[in-house]
């Protein structure tokens, strides 16, 4: 919960940067900070190479000593990050013209840094979730979020107004993105202090032959994890590149994009937490006789939690869109296909359980490399015409196709017994609800009308999971009692 409410914190910076940056260079360095962030997280990928999934899963593995495992794997992040970074800072001129920082390079190397101490961040972290030590984790991610915010209240909202001293002095020469950007350092700073007792524990004791079992696990999950990391956030770097405008014009549709791209938060936040719960849960079961119908049981309440949460955002747009800033509300009509794309990745993420399972990682691999090649194909193609109507697009394309195959390989190599005729009821139903809301909206500006068909609509679809899962309801153990 600790990493959901990590999130639910950060995406309070999106009011915070929307509504106090609105100026139309402002708005271009929010599209050029969501470009650095893109190749943050596309780095961070390399840098992981995968190690935590491994690391949880050589957790479960008989014969396998804890102590030697995360002895290896810190060890391996330890040093695999210092070369990296060093590799990268050496390059930062060429790296920084690619991304077109104009002139600031010291950018790159902040961003150098905070992948570093991200990477420092990953095992330790994946230590305190296989240990069940949910209060230091808490604690951790969310000093460290809790400092992101607060710094982005003091270097937007409060030292701009202040007009004399050396913090005007200091405000004046920033930009945007740099100011973020160094909001974004002290957070990982203060998350890597925080796990001084993880870290000073290191003895820099590396087994080899434990270490090969690793990365033979692992490796294949960074070309998938690149390929997936390109399907996240690649749409951002190609909006900027392709758009046919100015830099500074296409740096504010980047902008709008992104900011528009997080009122998925409720999908998105399940999502996260599922996924923080969901691989140590699945390993623990994978050797129990009744596992499969379990993952099966488990597959139906996540759709049913995911539609919710799409109907919840999609139908009270009019009341969320507020979130964001005046300037930043003209892509609010891409915020359905985002949700509907990110409903298909959160069942493709609980599909994918079974080459986990059975240790096919390289099948994940594929996928994800054929989903990558659609939103490179899509947005390469349609941004030129439709701007950042054609990355929302071509982001559903590529998670509805890999949750198919995902689906259909998994019924073959691993069967789960999925209820796909009751799945697929209530995804038909919450697309006849949503489709019927934007009937209304095409025919009425007033915004009571709207906001009412919304809680209609949503009470109709929380009244069919009431009626289609009353049996299941009374058997749980805090919903039964008020279910008769």
């Amino acid at each position: 919960m600790s990493n959901i409410g990590g999130k639910f914190l950060n995406y309070l910076t999106v009011p915070i940067v929307t509504y106090l940056v609105g100026s139309h260079v402002g708005m271009a360095q929010v599209g050029s900070y969501s470009v650095l962030y893109s190749c943050i997280a596309f780095l961070n990928i390399v840098f992981t190479y995968g190690f935590e999934t491994a690391y949880f899963r050589f957790s479960n593995k008989e014969g396998v000593d804890s102590r030697s495992l995360f002895q290896t794997a810190f060890t391996s992040h330890i040093i695999s990050t210092l070369c990296f970074g060093l590799l990268l800072f050496l390059f930062r001129v060429p790296l920084g013209n690619f991304v077109g920082v104009d002139g600031h390079y010291i950018y790159i190397s902040w961003c150098v840094a905070i992948i570093i101490f991200d990477t420092l961040c990953v095992i330790p972290l994946a230590k305190l979730r296989k240990e069940n030590r949910p209060r230091k984790y808490a604690f951790v991610n969310l000093t460290g979020i809790f400092v992101y915010v607060a710094l982005n209240i003091l270097f937007l909202g409060v030292f701009p107004k202040i007009k004399t001293g050396f913090i005007h002095d200091w405000t004046s020469r920033q930009t945007v993105e740099g100011l973020l950007l160094q909001a974004n350092i002290a957070q990982a700073f203060i998350t890597f202090l925080l796990l001084f007792k993880e870290w000073i524990s290191i003895r820099l004791e590396f087994n080899k032959s434990l270490w090969k079992q690793l990365w033979r696990y692992s490796s294949p999950m960074i070309i998938g994890g690149l390929a997936g990391m390109t399907n996240e956030v690649m749409d951002r770097l190609m909006l900027e590149k392709l758009l046919p405008l100015s830099q500074q014009s296409a740096e504010i549709q980047v902008a709008i994009y992104a900011n528009c791209y997080k009122l998925a938060i409720f999908i998105t936040l399940f999502i996260s937490a599922f996924r923080m719960a969901a691989e140590p849960f699945f390993f623990n079961k994978s050797q129990d006789a009744n596992a499969r119908p379990i993952y099966a049981r488990v597959m139906k309440w996540f759709v049913i939690t995911l539609a919710i949460a799409f109907l919840f955002t999609a139908l009270f747009l009019d009341i969320l869109q507020y979130i964001l800033g005046p300037n930043y509300r003209s892509g609010i009509g891409i915020v359905p296909i985002l949700l509907g794309a990110n409903l298909c990745l959160g069942i493709y993420y609980n599909l994918a359980i079974w080459y986990k399972l059975v240790d096919k990682m390289r099948i994940g691999m594929f996928i994800t490399l054929f989903g990558a090649l659609i939103t490179l194909v899509g947005n390469y193609f349609f941004i030129p015409i439709y701007g950042y109507y054609a990355s929302a697009w071509s982001t559903f394309i590529c998670y509805f196709t890999m949750m198919i195959i995902c689906y259909l390989l998994g019924q073959k190599k691993f069967p789960i017994p999925y209820n796909v005729k009751k799945i697929s009821a209530y995804l038909i139903s919450m697309l006849l609800l949503f489709f019927i809301h934007q009937g209304i909206c095409s025919l009425t500006g007033s915004f009571i009308i709207r906001v009412f068909s919304g809680i209609v609509l949503m009470s109709l679809f929380l009244l069919l999971v009431f009626w289609a899962e009353k049996k299941e309801l009374r058997s749980m153990p805090l919903i039964g009692k008020f279910v008769k």
